[in-house]
């Protein structure tokens, strides 16, 4: 167990180290919260795989395939079918417009009164992401090691909010690179054939489960529908995936790199069903399913190993939590601190220049980290802090940013009142049926659809020089203001027009 330690302690370190010289390239808001756009194929799929597969990913695959065998696969099946979606039909587009948030998206199609609610939404999604990986932490280090569960919340927790605050995405995408590599080899390469094998092979797993445990279909066709309508749309539009589709040096890097990172998705999905599987085998009558990654872990493999293993399942939750904590604290800033400035009057322009962003968002993700911890170690269940995120997540935001990639006579009310409606539909619900009910997801689509098609067709179609305004950006023109700040663009592109 002292090797284990070593092992630990050794890539935790290291993962404070690379965060540190990653502060070095963080000098502007560009390189702060998207890593310069500069980054390649190779550091792009990595870090975009790494961001996706989190600690719910891993515990909740491992607790899914324990459960029901190779159809738990489903929930992180569906996270990589979003991702391949995204990176083939949008991933593109999304890059090229230079934005930093999909609310300031929304204010290039609809104009600048789509971002503050947008805004909210995701800022809610995005801080409950981070708590679900915070959350991880804990049933790891409860099963393995004899740590309080509030310690171990705060022990990782603090160290991603070490080195998300040093460097920002650059140290964000430094670690994510080598929690890549480490997830790979610990769960793919080494926990995934030793399970199995320590199980009896697939023949003696066939022998010793149930026959719905190798049925793609056992966990229920209501089930994968609302997997598919959280997770695969839910990658379509977070802002945690979209700043990750921002730091690619081209579209072509989005939509080639994101398709790799999106395949690798649908093979960790199998791999943490399979892993369940031979947890079933080996311990069916476990307390809870929620421990069966780290029962694995602990009694299956030799010393050292375990702690390299471990250490992947640190990784896959610490990606994640970073990623999501930058997105926060961009949301925080950009779509909803400095708007709500303006109201007193400022221009944009103004409050860009007399205001120390990257700073500013250092002490944001510090703020919002130390939060996150909090209501992590208030909560415990994993997969329904997740399914709240995203419920609020598809809700309130999938049809007006779908709409608007999609459909020109979309408009700005129409847009408000899809959040509005979709996202009260959703939350009501959530109260009333509960927070794992299929109803909210369902319902709250339905309206917000039906909101958006209505309220766009019986108002004023959007303003001639937004629409154009939006054109140049998506076809990667009209660069000059791709540094300002959106509603300035906006407003210049509009006076412009008259």
């Amino acid at each position: 167990m002292a090797i284990d330690y070593v092992v630990m302690i050794g890539y935790l370190l290291g993962i404070v180290g690379v965060g540190w010289w990653g502060k070095r390239r963080a000098s502007s808001k560009s390189d702060f919260l998207v890593a310069g756009r500069r980054l390649g194929p190779l550091m792009y799929t990595g870090t975009m795989a790494a961001v996706v597969l989190g600690g719910a990913s891993t515990i909740g695959g491992v607790r899914l395939g324990y459960t029901y065998g190779i159809s738990g696969a489903w929930m992180v099946f569906a996270i990589g079918l979003g991702l391949l979606a995204l990176s083939i039909f949008f991933s593109a587009r999304i890059a090229r417009l230079k934005v930093y948030t999909v609310a300031d998206m929304l204010s290039l199609r609809y104009g600048d009164a789509a971002s503050v609610i947008s805004g909210l939404v995701m800022w809610v999604y995005t801080l409950m992401l981070v708590v679900t990986s915070t959350i991880a932490y804990a049933t790891v280090f409860d099963v393995l090691f004899d740590v309080p569960r509030w310690a171990a919340v705060v022990i990782g927790g603090s160290i991603v909010v070490g080195y998300s605050a040093m460097g920002g995405m650059w140290s964000i995408t430094l670690t994510d690179m080598v929690q890549f590599v480490v997830k790979s080899i610990g769960v793919l390469v080494l926990l995934l054939p030793i399970a199995v094998v320590k199980a009896g092979g697939f023949a003696e797993m066939k022998d010793k489960l149930p026959d719905s445990y190798f049925s793609f279909t056992s966990i229920g066709g209501e089930t994968i529908l609302t997997f598919v309508l959280i997770y695969t749309f839910g990658m379509l539009i977070g802002q945690d995936i979209w700043q990750r589709v921002f730091t690619a040096r081209t579209d072509k890097v989005a939509s080639y790199g994101g398709t790799a990172a999106g395949v690798y998705c649908l093979v960790y999905a199998l791999a943490g069903a399979f892993i369940g599987m031979a947890a079933k085998t080996l311990y069916p009558t476990l307390e809870s399913a929620d421990s069966a990654f780290a029962t694995v872990v602990k009694n299956l493999l030799p010393t050292g190993v375990k702690g390299l293993v471990l250490a992947a399942a640190l990784s896959a939750m610490m990606s994640t939590a970073s990623g999501a904590l930058i997105a926060s604290a961009t949301v925080a800033n950009n779509d909803i601190w400095a708007r709500l400035r303006t109201l007193g009057g400022r221009p944009a322009r103004e409050l860009a220049d007399d205001h120390d962003e990257v700073r500013s968002n250092r002490v944001t993700i510090v703020a919002l980290g130390v939060i996150s911890i909090v209501i992590a170690c208030l909560l415990d269940d994993v997969l329904a802090a997740l399914t709240v995120a995203y419920n609020l997540l598809v809700g309130g935001l999938l049809v007006p940013i779908l709409g608007g990639l999609l459909w020109r006579r979309g408009n700005i009310q129409g847009a408000l009142a899809a959040m509005t409606t979709g996202g009260l539909t959703v939350i009501v619900l959530m109260a009333t049926k509960g927070v794992l009910a299929n109803e909210p997801i369902y319902y709250g689509l339905a309206v917000s659809l039906v909101a958006y098609l209505v309220v766009s067709l019986t108002t004023r179609p959007t303003d001639a020089g937004i629409l154009e305004q939006w054109r140049h950006r998506l076809a990667g023109q009209n660069t000059a203001h791709n540094d300002e700040p959106i509603a300035t663009a906006v407003a210049a592109t509009a006076i412009a027009e008259r």
